[in-house]
């Protein structure tokens, strides 16, 4: 109970427990290793009091004399929060607890600044105020689109004569962290508690969803660890990046899967013995998703009869990107009457995807498309009473449970020249876990 509790306070307060969060960092072959918590959906103000020494005239001593200049203390204000949609410069600040009209004037007066705090939700500001709540700096920090290198650094700074603003460019840390939990209820429940951002949890999910069936097989008890990158600016993640090593239990098995990139070449997920874990399909067109509609016997929802569905259908929303499965050549793009929107796929082996009721194509046919390469949108095209995607998986012609694909897999090997690299890090990596599962393990007393 008393380590949820600790958790639960570093949580809450990142920054003001960073000696609390150092002792459980661990330097394994120098990275840094922490638990990463997730922004809350409120994106909540935090707080810091720096206290600060002034001058305060004289005071007097024992024997009645007075010494001059004995300094006394008055409060900087630390404040932080996300930036959000729809935010302006008045809503921002009243958030912060600045109350600054000047400031208020000063981040209106430059399209540059508009564009830098209020284009894009969720980029972190820091800002530090008087203890009148006036404005002293302002700091955004963010990481334009599919920059995996460096990040910006925005700091607005009041001055005797005004506010002044600079933007610069600074590399990112890359640090490798660690967490893990137990399955009460749900997986996402669990990376919920565990503090797992979402897109690690995805990621996670989707690399074992071809062994463990995560809405039926489930237990009470199973573990998981997992090390993944976050992307740090000043010491705040962020991003997240590759989910780097993972192991599930699931009902007493154990199942491991590695990263591992060779110079020259894609990287993929590993076993810890060095076999590929690639599948030859993905288990879903679409991330992160439910299914609606199972394969097999249904009432048809426009006629209400019963007949057989050949395939699955995905709720989403209209527009959520659609991804192919597998490598392959695009077959048809175009309208069937009651499919609307359709996309086949061609893959070897006469085998066929076929994804219906799209609300958008961005493939043409006899275009050539890798596996997780998007080709269309989720839309309600054709005979749909909803946006939702319909999914089938054809063997010669032949309806297939689509949820079956994923029982394939390319076992290669590492390749003899990659092996010793790839034994190194399988050896870091065991070491991370161990080190995840046992944080699992006190968290748990």
């Amino acid at each position: 109970m008393f380590f949820k509790q600790i958790a639960t306070i570093i949580h809450q307060h990142p920054k003001r427990l960073a000696a609390l969060a150092a002792v459980l960092m661990l330097s394994i072959g120098g990275g840094a290793y922490a638990v990463v918590t997730l922004e809350e959906s409120a994106n909540p103000v935090v707080v810091r009091n720096i206290l600060e020494a002034l001058q305060n005239g004289n005071e007097q001593d024992k024997e009645g004399s007075f010494k001059a200049a004995t300094p006394i203390t008055a409060m900087t204000l630390v404040r932080s929060t996300s930036t959000r949609a729809n935010d302006t410069a008045d809503t921002l600040l009243k958030r912060l607890g600045i109350f600054d009209a000047a400031a208020s004037t000063y981040l209106r007066s430059s399209p540059d600044l508009q564009k830098a705090l209020f284009s894009r939700a969720g980029r972190l500001l820091s800002a530090e105020a008087t203890a009148s709540n006036t404005l002293l700096t302002l700091t955004a920090r963010w990481i334009e689109q599919d920059d995996a290198t460096n990040f910006q650094r925005l700091r607005i700074q009041k001055t005797d004569s005004g506010f002044t603003s600079q933007t610069e460019t600074a590399p990112l840390q890359v640090n490798h962290s660690v967490a893990g939990g137990t399955i009460e209820s749900s997986l996402f429940a669990a990376t919920d508690a565990a503090y797992v951002p979402d897109s690690v949890a995805v990621q996670f999910a989707e690399l074992f969803a071809g062994d463990i069936d995560f809405r039926r097989a489930l237990r009470k008890g199973d573990r998981f660890q997992m090390v993944y990158e976050t992307l740090q600016a000043d010491g705040e993640t962020l991003r997240t990046g590759q989910l780097l090593s993972a192991e599930f239990i699931n009902a007493g098995k154990l199942h491991q899967a590695m990263w591992f990139q060779d110079a020259g070449s894609k990287g993929q997920y590993y076993s810890l013995e060095g076999l590929s874990l690639r599948k030859a399909f993905l288990t879903s067109p679409l991330k992160y998703t439910r299914v609606s509609s199972g394969f097999g016997i249904r009432v048809h929802p426009i006629s209400r009869d019963k007949r057989a569905h050949k395939g699955i259908d995905y709720a989403a929303p209209t527009g959520t990107p659609v991804r192919t499965v597998g490598d392959g050549v695009i077959a048809f793009a175009g309208v069937q009457r009651g499919y609307g929107n359709v996309i086949e796929v061609a893959h070897r082996n006469n085998k066929t995807t076929v994804f219906a009721h799209l609300s958008r194509i961005d493939v043409k046919k006899g275009q050539k498309v890798e596996q997780g390469a998007v080709i269309g949108a989720v839309g309600s095209t054709g005979f749909s009473t909803g946006p939702h995607l319909h999914f089938e998986f054809r063997v010669d012609g032949e309806h297939q449970d689509p949820l079956t694909i994923a029982n394939e897999r390319n076992t290669q090997p590492i390749s003899a020249a990659a092996k010793p690299a790839f034994d190194k890090a399988a050896s870091l990596l065991k070491l991370q876990l161990k080190d995840a599962a046992t944080i699992v393990q006190a968290s748990a007393q």
